[in-house]
């Protein structure tokens, strides 16, 4: 009895195949060769040239024409789309060796080696190959990083919304609820005097340049006094030494100076 094989032929989703299937078929298509893939004849020439090691300024023709026209006839037998150019080139390289077989002048001027304008051609394509690698190793949008769109949202003072009216109507009743809570105090006849309120205000604000419109007001001081602070705003808007401000509807309301007015109302 021989020996059976204990190496495995292949492995099929982690376990080892030590035979071949007997009832394994194999399509006459199966098997596909891929070719390299180039950019032209320059290109071609160039893999032929860096893979045999090839000083370009020093070209054997010979060598290198047979071994072009190899790659064109596999290119052709493969039924890939072979374009003119590369036609041109394999003529090009025939003639460029003919040249060279040909017996040189001995007298007068040196004939130019039939392989310069080749040999500057492939030299000119392989630095901007070379430069065009080094540009796709270059960090790029979409391959190497995601782009992150940041919008920013500027708020400009002189186009915020104007105060509605019933916005500042819920205001001063929040206020008034606020003020119903302190109901035990003893009633007094007080002198309230709205300039005073309105300098208390302006004094505020030369502070803190704006503040909340509630916090203008003191609901533990009682009813008089937050209407007298309210008329006292009043009158500061009128005259136009306050404004009052709000990013959108709904939300708090503020108080500011306007530039130029400094002072305290007398």
């Amino acid at each position: 009895m021989s020996e059976i094989a204990t190496t495995p032929i292949a492995k099929v989703y982690g376990r080892p195949i030590l035979e071949v299937p007997q009832d394994l078929y194999i399509p006459p298509d199966a098997l596909e060769v891929f070719l390299e893939q180039f950019e032209g004849p320059l290109d071609l020439l160039l893999y032929l040239i860096r893979k045999e090691n090839i000083n370009v300024l020093d070209i054997p023709m010979a060598k290198l024409t047979v071994q072009y026209l190899e790659y064109v006839e596999m290119m052709r037998a493969r039924s890939l789309e072979l374009a003119a150019e590369y036609l041109l080139m394999a003529a090009m390289l025939i003639e460029i060796k003919s040249r060279l077989l040909l017996p040189r002048p001995t007298t007068g001027d040196l004939e130019e080696d039939p392989r310069a304008e080749l040999a500057r051609r492939l030299l000119e394509y392989e630095q901007m190959k070379l430069a065009a690698q080094r540009l796709n190793d270059l960090p790029q949008a979409g391959r190497d990083f995601s782009l992150v769109h940041v919008l920013f949202e500027q708020t400009v003072a002189g186009q915020m919304p104007e105060v509605n009216a019933e916005d500042l109507r819920t205001a001063w009743l929040a206020l008034l609820t606020r003020a119903a809570v302190y109901s035990h105090h003893r009633i007094t006849r007080e002198q309230l005097s709205v300039r005073e309120h309105m300098s208390r205000i302006l004094r505020r604000l030369q502070e803190a340049r704006y503040v909340e419109f509630k916090e203008l007001f003191e609901p533990a001081q009682g009813i008089a006094v937050l209407v007298v602070t309210l008329l006292a705003l009043l009158e500061l808007a009128r005259e136009s030494l306050v404004e009052l401000t709000q990013q959108a509807a709904y939300t708090p309301i503020y108080v500011k100076l306007k530039t130029g007015h400094l002072t305290a109302v007398e």
